[in-house]
């Protein structure tokens, strides 16, 4: 198989993260989430940008899902990051999540779901920022077969995954 120099993953990683930045502009404008909808995002608390209070990064070291419904303020999204207040324990804190550490987006309410790949260069940016510099490359999913269709009222989630080649 010949070499991948335009880097379709890494396109399509962005591609679908622009999902969920569009989702969250609209979130952020001033008429607030749309209808019943409500975001459960997942993300990498150890990744390069992420801002969050000491004592949930030590709680969730790997990851955290925050939950985006009726209790949030001041939700801003930029390219690459989005920013929010949210209560924890009963006391508002701004978190920051820089799109790239995402790893899962699921709207209930439509039963819509992405689910997000680390690439190499995320890898080691983590890395680097945990102070693991050994240079061993992190463990990699295997590729799996196609995913069967869900059923009636379940969710869809999509992962390039179930694309790959073996």
């Amino acid at each position: 198989m010949a070499e991948d120099i335009i880097g379709y993953e890494h396109l399509m990683q962005d591609a679908l993260r622009s999902v969920v930045r569009a989702a969250l502009q609209q979130a952020a404008s001033p008429r607030g989430i749309p209808g019943k909808h409500h975001f459960y995002i997942t993300f990498r608390t150890k990744a390069p940008g992420v801002v969050i209070p000491e004592h949930l990064s030590a709680r969730y070291p790997d990851e955290m899902t925050i939950v985006l419904e009726h209790q949030f303020w001041d939700l801003e999204v930029y390219a690459d990051r989005f920013r929010v207040i949210l209560k924890f324990s009963g006391q508002p804190h701004p978190i920051t999540i820089p799109f790239k550490a995402i790893t899962r987006f699921f709207d209930p309410s439509v039963k819509f779901g992405l689910q997000f790949e680390q690439h190499h260069d995320q890898l080691d940016e983590a890395r680097m920022a945990s102070g693991d510099d050994s240079g061993h490359p992190a463990p990699r999913e295997a590729a799996v077969e196609a995913p069967p269709p869900p059923a009636a009222g379940e969710s869809s989630v999509v992962s390039l995954d179930a694309f790959r080649k073996k």
